[in-house]
């Protein structure tokens, strides 16, 4: 099944972004000390990446159509996701490492999904700035055969592609696109990886920061950016993914140790035109910079791929961590969707689902941009939150019926393995029923 069979677009016009004119304004400006043009309440479409790269089956050439708005999921069909992390595609420590091997596990996981009537799967393939499919750009993952920058033998991205699409599924690629490692993993990195290349470099020795839990892209670099958003382009070209997905990980810290060189250089150079933009300021306007480069590549690369971002649900740790999800929500050209990970349940008492989601559905004001809910699968049944999620299991079944009333346009659930948990049994059950009825 092709995928212009699968995939209708949301919008085949632009809409109205005169709500939004105010604030792209404020966002362009502070954007500039980034060198970044755009319109207001329009990011311009950049040109294609640099390199290719891979050796996945490349894409018939898209053509000259440039769409604005979202792409995927139908007016009438409610996007029905499960991600699926790292964890669950690990084989580094399996004997049987074959080809064979990760196609039998990635069909029992397709028949998992098809099992609960799901109609997409976000995969996770570049974890720790490695990749499970054949990249210019990053390293081999160690999570396929043990050690990182091994070629398997096998093109795991392309596999689960067909896979899923001879399914009837839709499959995104899930990115963290600033983590390196993290608490010792992988332990070791290839020396192919850009954080061993770009080592003694002497124009390179800032791009890659090393704190107490891990190593990490530096985002307040422009070559970084670029970089990244050619890394996520790659796939876009090379690959019959549905959509490109980036999670909540960006700024790993608020310690001004972090980029401090960078940001003093920022100050230096800003106090002669005007005000200074805060630290945190600072770091939102680098990440929205490097969100809307992505949104470009990508969309230069293949307009019909979607790109999408699952930042946490509560808006102020996102904030914090240089996710400026307000100007993500109203203004075209950052995303086609956001998908909050509203991992709470209604007796939350710091951030209850019910207020959490309405706050999402609110700020979400772009024609342009869709309004997804991540949902906690993995806490049904569990003493999380104080035991609260033992007091029901329809909790999950409530927030999906509430979502649906805030007129969302889906749903996704973390994750995989905990779809079919002894734990989870009754809850899942239980919303699976409700998502069957309304789909």
């Amino acid at each position: 099944m092709r995928k212009e069979n699968r995939i209708l677009l949301f919008f085949a016009k632009r809409g109205p972004v005169l709500c939004c004119l105010v604030l792209a304004a404020v966002v362009v400006l502070s954007m500039v000390v980034n060198v970044l043009s755009g319109k207001e309440g329009e990011i311009s479409i950049g040109s294609s990446p640099s390199s290719a790269g891979g050796s996945g089956a490349e894409k018939d050439d898209p053509g000259e159509a440039v769409f604005t708005g979202a792409q995927a999921w139908g007016k009438e069909e409610e996007i029905q996701a499960v991600w699926v992390p790292f964890m669950t595609l690990d084989f580094s420590k399996e004997s049987d490492q074959s080809e064979g091997a990760f196609r039998e596990k990635f069909s029992s996981i397709i028949a998992g999904a098809l099992e609960y009537d799901l109609n997409a799967l976000i995969v996770h393939v570049h974890p720790f700035g490695d990749a499970l499919y054949n990249s210019e750009y990053y390293p081999w993952s160690h999570l396929l055969t043990g050690v990182q920058g091994k070629d398997p033998g096998y093109d795991p991205l392309q596999i689960m592609v067909e896979m899923a699409h001879e399914a009837g599924l839709e499959i995104h690629a899930w990115m963290n696109p600033l983590r390196i490692s993290i608490e010792g993993t992988p332990e070791t990195l290839s020396p192919e990886n850009p954080a061993m290349l770009w080592q003694g470099q002497e124009d390179k020795e800032d791009w890659i920061v090393t704190t107490d839990t891990g190593i990490f892209y530096n985002p307040a670099i422009d070559g970084v950016r670029q970089y990244i958003a050619e890394g996520a382009a790659e796939i876009a070209a090379n690959y019959d993914v549905d959509g490109i997905h980036f999670d909540d990980y960006f700024y790993p810290t608020q310690s001004e140790s972090f980029d401090q060189q960078q940001y003093a250089a920022y100050v230096e150079q800003a106090e002669g035109y005007g005000e200074v933009l805060s630290l945190q300021e600072w770091r939102c306007s680098n990440i929205n910079t490097l969100v809307s480069l992505v949104y470009q590549k990508i969309k230069a690369a293949d307009p019909s791929v979607v790109f999408g971002i699952a930042p946490q649900g509560n808006i102020s740790n996102d904030m914090a961590m240089g996710a400026d999800v307000r100007v993500w929500g109203s203004v075209r050209g950052y995303v086609d969707y956001l998908c909050p990970q509203l991992y709470v349940n209604f007796e939350n008492e710091a951030l209850p689902f019910a207020d959490a989601a309405e706050e999402w559905k609110n700020l979400v004001t772009c024609p342009d941009v869709k309004l997804c809910l991540g949902l906690a699968v993995y806490k049904a049944g569990s003493d999380s939150d104080g035991g609260t999620w033992k007091e029901s299991d329809t909790i999950l079944a409530q927030q999906v019926s509430l979502g649906r009333e805030l007129e969302c346009s889906g749903f996704m659930l973390y994750s995989y393995d905990y779809l079919f948990s002894e734990q989870t049994k009754e809850e899942v059950q239980n919303v699976m029923k409700v998502l069957q009825e309304g789909a």
